[in-house]
């Protein structure tokens, strides 16, 4: 019971991530194009009704984070976002009423599959309640670095595999280190109350770090092919996610022979997300043309 409910949770979240990305990407398709860094971008997206309803999604999916957070491990509730993927490329291609290619179907089941198999073999444990200061000092001077040189990088390249490969990564660093403030910030509401949840600094670093994924998410968008951006993003944020679960929060996972089928696991995850990443439709419910991706 005690994986259970952050599981379905964190399930729940990584849906309405994947409907978000459908209705996000669709609307960032509509504006104008642009070789550099826009924080106008987010503006221009405002008024497109699309995006607005992304948005609500994205507000479903950061309420089921939180719960899932504060039930479970990030270790845990993090790498089920990889689900996000070919949950995005299913509704895409339901929506449309196209037929699933087979291909797709299997890189859905070794996404799955492999999934599975890793978390059951990794067992996250551990769910530590409190972070002292000098733990998230390093942590978030290295994120912000990290950030900063991916965004800059991207910014000095023409749209391409480049541009979306570091705006990808930027993003995912960026979710990683929005769920690792959110827990705790969900840990003091939870235990502190409204009132200590609204003072305490996790609450505002997690909405300023969450703004900025979504502006490197919308410029990983449109700044290249998704098979750029994509896989760089989905298996980024989960292995951040989990370095900061075990650096932040304690959180082990199983060692030993287990770690035969965790690397299995995470070999079918990337291989599922490499192939899906290839064979995507897009929101308008056309196969991507070959040089797109």
């Amino acid at each position: 019971m005690g994986v259970v409910v952050p599981v379905l949770l964190a399930v729940f979240a990584a849906l309405s991530n994947a409907l978000a990305t459908v209705l996000q990407r669709r609307a960032a398709l509509t504006v104008p194009q642009s070789d550099r860094f826009r924080p106008g971008l987010v503006l221009d997206l405002l008024r497109r009704p699309v995006w607005v309803a992304g948005i609500v999604a994205v507000i479903a999916a950061g309420a089921g984070q939180a719960a899932a957070l504060a039930t479970g491990p990030l270790a845990l509730v993090q790498p089920l976002f990889v689900l996000e993927l070919p949950l995005a490329l299913l509704i895409a291609s339901l929506a449309s009423r196209r037929r699933l290619p087979v291909a797709l179907w299997r890189a859905v089941a070794a996404v799955v599959l492999g999934l599975g198999v890793a978390m059951a073999a990794a067992s996250p444990s551990g769910n530590r309640t409190h972070v002292p200061l000098d733990r998230w000092l390093p942590a978030l001077a290295a994120a912000v670095a990290a950030v900063v040189l991916l965004a800059a990088a991207g910014s000095r390249r023409p749209p391409g595999r480049a541009r979306a490969g570091c705006f990808g990564a930027a993003t995912a660093l960026c979710y990683a280190l929005t769920a690792a403030l959110m827990k705790s910030a969900v840990l003091v509401l939870t235990d502190h109350g409204i009132g200590a949840f609204l003072t305490t600094w996790q609450t505002y670093a997690f909405a300023a770090t969450g703004i900025c994924a979504l502006l490197m998410l919308e410029h990983a968008m449109q700044g290249g092919p998704l098979v750029a951006s994509q896989p760089a993003l989905t298996l980024g944020d989960a292995t951040v996610s989990v370095a900061l679960g075990m650096l932040l929060y304690e959180e082990d996972l199983r060692a030993g022979w287990w770690l035969v089928p965790q690397l299995l696991g995470v070999a079918l995850i990337c291989a599922g997300v490499l192939s899906l990443a290839r064979i995507p439709p897009d929101a308008e419910g056309r196969t991507l043309p070959a040089g797109a991706v």
